[in-house]
């Protein structure tokens, strides 16, 4: 059999396909560092992305962009936290956090290279295009949500997400036998979804899920009821109602009422009444999660007892590092 490379391969070799493949014709939506963090986030909730790389020119080559780092919704919690925490920042602080306090406490705009990265959980990655898929999943199994696909001009072609990768081999797997193998098996045989659960009562406000998802740098917390049973989540990505709030006014609301907006938000957005199906078993297969992270559009599923009650979360993190397994 003859091996091509690319996104309609025939080879049963998936380590070895190209990652450019996977952002063909993709546009990148950047940011100028020098746009107000306020713009910047309105960028985001306008063009439905939950990141976009901050740029800022040479002085002397207007034309020659220097990318400084992404800027997600992790670093506008991190940024609302601190903006609302404003105090005199003393010297044991960053220097950026120093500038940010100053500049917040003066009423002045904060430009988005200061924001970028704030949560220092986005870092800017940059891969070549013949970069491989195993190099590439390989590199999110570590943490890493998504890398820039470079051009010879060191200008971004595209932008490679876990979501994207793991979508791609889900959807591919009879194409390749061991990524088949690896959806047949169960979390539990994985040993993945029994992990500590970082989780907020239901009459806690929504700055305290904000605050807990900022300092254990998770992407969602879960939202319990009575005896531990999950009733929603809330992720970096919902901050965006917040931003849509009067003065944020959403932050002093209850998780639950905030679980309940979202849910009218998506049915509204939606055309129809939405709800998340975002649990799974340790007895479930890897393949019918990764259904389930798919259908939703999440970027974790957690794993609950019988009882409803939530004993562990896997997320897209969890399968890439399964994925990379399975190369080495």
């Amino acid at each position: 059999m003859t091996h091509r490379e690319g996104i309609t391969t025939q080879t049963h070799d998936w380590s070895m396909i190209k990652a450019s493949t996977l952002i063909a014709n993709q546009t990148v939506i950047e940011i100028d560092g020098n746009t107000p963090v306020e713009e910047a986030c309105n960028v985001l909730i306008d063009n439905n992305i939950s990141s976009a790389p901050v740029y800022t020119l040479d002085a002397k080559n207007p034309t020659s962009k220097t990318y400084r780092g992404f800027f997600d919704y992790a670093d506008v919690i991190a940024y609302i936290l601190l903006v609302l925490q404003s105090t005199p920042a003393d010297e044991s602080e960053s220097l950026k956090i120093r500038d940010i306090v100053k500049m917040a406490l003066q009423g002045k705009q904060v430009p988005v290279s200061l924001a970028s990265d704030l949560s220092q959980k986005n870092p800017f990655y940059s891969i070549l295009p013949e970069a491989t898929l195993a190099s590439t999943v390989e590199e999110f199994s570590c943490g890493t949500h998504r890398v820039c696909v470079m051009d010879t001009d060191g200008q971004i072609n595209g932008i490679l997400s876990q979501s994207t990768v793991v979508k791609y081999l889900y959807e591919n797997k009879h194409q390749f036998p061991d990524i088949d193998r690896l959806m047949n098996k169960t979390l539990r045989e994985l040993n993945l979804g029994q992990t500590d659960v970082i989780s907020v009562s239901t009459d806690a406000p929504v700055l305290d899920a904000l605050s807990q998802m900022s300092q254990f740098g998770v992407s969602s917390v879960a939202v319990l009821g009575h005896m531990g049973v999950i009733l929603g989540n809330i992720s970096m990505t919902d901050v965006k109602h917040v931003l849509k709030s009067d003065h944020h006014r959403l932050l002093w609301n209850t998780c639950f009422q905030f679980v309940s907006l979202i849910r009218n938000q998506q049915g509204i957005d939606d055309g129809q009444d939405r709800l998340p199906v975002f649990d799974v078993r340790l007895d479930t297969t890897l393949g019918f999660s990764i259904a389930k992270l798919l259908a939703t559009k999440s970027h974790r599923v957690w794993v609950t007892d019988e009882m409803d009650r939530v004993i562990g979360v896997v997320s897209l993190t969890d399968v890439t590092m399964a994925i990379s397994a399975i190369t080495t």
